[in-house]
């Protein structure tokens, strides 16, 4: 049987900022019915779901959707996080340098969505990311 490709994706629908890919999940399943989206919060246990992922979140201060690949430590360090005060602001650039200081993560590769991009626009520039990484897996690397 052919693997299918796992796509971890955060946001919280209650928060405007942050839910445009919540917001158009539904036509990313329906596009692309051989990738398995998994709703996560930033706090899960991120290691249980593999060496190498591939995640879909928004970002700050992005005016197009950018797709990135994160595999050494100097790479993971240059995430930008904020300020750890209490488990409310553990966040995903957080808990992915720390999951790769322990070596429970090897690589991870993040389709970085703007706060503030139009559900249209971010969902056609999604798809073409999620093509590659679709063609990828069925070319074997």
């Amino acid at each position: 049987m052919e693997n299918k490709l796992k796509v971890l994706v955060f946001g919280n629908i209650l928060v405007e900022k942050d839910n445009i890919v919540l917001k158009i999940m539904p036509d990313l399943k329906k596009e692309f019915p051989e990738i398995e989206f998994k709703e996560l919060d930033a706090n899960e246990d991120l290691q249980k779901q593999g060496k190498e992922l591939k995640i879909i979140d928004v970002a700050e201060d992005l005016d197009k959707v950018k797709g990135i690949k994160i595999s050494s430590l100097e790479d993971f360090n240059r995430i930008l996080t904020n300020k750890v005060y209490s488990m409310h602001d553990f966040d995903l650039g957080y808990n992915l340098k720390l999951l790769k200081k322990m070596n429970l993560i090897d690589e991870v590769e993040i389709i970085c969505v703007p706060m503030n991009i139009k559900e249209k626009e971010a969902l056609n520039q999604i798809q073409l990311i999620l093509r590659k990484w679709v063609a990828q897996l069925m070319q074997g690397s």
